[in-house]
């Protein structure tokens, strides 16, 4: 079974040249997106007040801490899915297009390294 649509395949790629793959990872990010934030919305409800040790002793918990990882990873994956999408779809100029996605990807690739090194940091010391 493929993604792609019958006439994808008799004519190629068509107009955008990979339509169909950037919107399936688009969606599929944004449905496992659901329960990661249900998860992430109850546990930053069950903190509100607690103080700086509380939140680390949260995040010390091994699966609190990879549910929290996928979840950051996954949202800035689909921030970066989406701005891609608003740059192909307003950004005319194919050498500006090419500087904002390199940017795009370079921004969403030095947010999640930070974020991914912050919560090694807290989970592990």
């Amino acid at each position: 079974m493929s993604s792609q649509t019958p006439l994808h395949r008799v004519q190629g790629l068509g107009a955008a040249h990979s339509g169909v793959g950037h919107f399936w990872r688009q969606r599929v990010s944004a449905v496992v997106l659901v329960p990661l934030s249900i998860w992430f919305a109850v546990s930053a409800l069950g903190l509100v007040g607690a103080r700086e040790p509380a939140v680390l002793i949260f995040l010390s918990n091994p699966l609190n801490a990879v549910l929290m990882g996928t979840f950051m990873l996954v949202s800035i994956y689909h921030m970066a899915l989406g701005l891609q999408e608003v740059i192909t779809d307003y950004i005319h100029h194919e050498g500006v297009k090419l500087l904002l996605r390199t940017l795009n990807y370079a921004f969403a690739f030095a947010v999640a390294l930070a974020c991914v090194f912050a919560l090694l940091r807290i989970a592990i010391g």
